[in-house]
């Protein structure tokens, strides 16, 4: 599997645990407030770094280190990424996945193969207007509603989480949402941070009150819903 990026401990990424994250390129949404846009667009310009290193590494921080976080990009989309989680589970260490849904037969099959502890998937909008905020107006939703049926059967642990934007998203869009995904364990809404990296657009951040009459609309739906990354 082709890994563009590595970061050698995080205490956020992972709930509940000292983890790494690696980051793998490409994707199949042009999501106009992505914050890697440079792997999502131009993946072979990064830095590869070698799987024996990361697998050697996490040998060395046994003790310290007890997960791993494969984000990107769309981690999903690697046909590979199997046999290189094998290894990470070999070496004691849990595995989240961060990913957009659109592979869902992919994440079934980790989940089924014990190699997948925790996956956070993004919800982007309510359905009538993913495609928007997608930046894929033709999307299909067929592989993204498949996905979030598959987490709601409770078959992993997991997250469903927002990255919300005053010129993508209203309250009302929240309340939809979250009666997409009743039931969910947990939800949270994440707020739009400029990166100076962004693939298109001029976004801005909701203000705080904008972002809790967001997550109010939520609360019915979701009783563990949360913000994050807001002040």
């Amino acid at each position: 599997m082709k890994i563009h990026g590595f970061q050698k401990t995080t205490l956020l990424d992972f709930p509940g645990k000292v983890a790494c994250t690696v980051f793998t390129g490409g994707c199949d949404f042009r999501c106009p407030y992505c914050h890697n846009a440079s792997l999502v667009l131009h993946p072979d310009d990064a830095p590869l770094f070698d799987e024996d290193e990361i697998i050697s590494y996490l040998y060395k921080r046994r003790g310290i280190l007890d997960g791993l976080c494969v984000t990107g990009g769309e981690p999903l989309m690697n046909a590979d990424i199997a046999p290189f989680l094998a290894r990470v589970k070999e070496a004691g260490v849990a595995v989240k996945i961060d990913t957009n849904g659109t592979f869902p037969a992919r994440l079934k099959q980790l989940v089924s193969d014990g190699l997948c502890d925790y996956v956070a998937m993004d919800v982007k909008n309510c359905k009538e207007k993913y495609g928007m905020t997608v930046g894929v107006p033709d999307l299909r939703l067929d592989t993204v509603i498949e996905s979030v049926d598959f987490l709601l059967s409770g078959a992993v642990d997991f997250e469903f989480r927002t990255t919300a934007a005053k010129e993508l998203h209203t309250p009302e869009d929240f309340e939809k949402i979250g009666r997409w995904i009743a039931g969910a364990p947990r939800y949270f809404i994440q707020a739009y941070k400029n990166s100076g990296e962004q693939i298109a657009g001029d976004l801005t951040p909701m203000t705080k009150d904008e972002y809790l009459e967001c997550l109010a609309r939520v609360k019915p739906f979701i009783s563990d819903a949360s913000l994050r990354g807001i002040d």
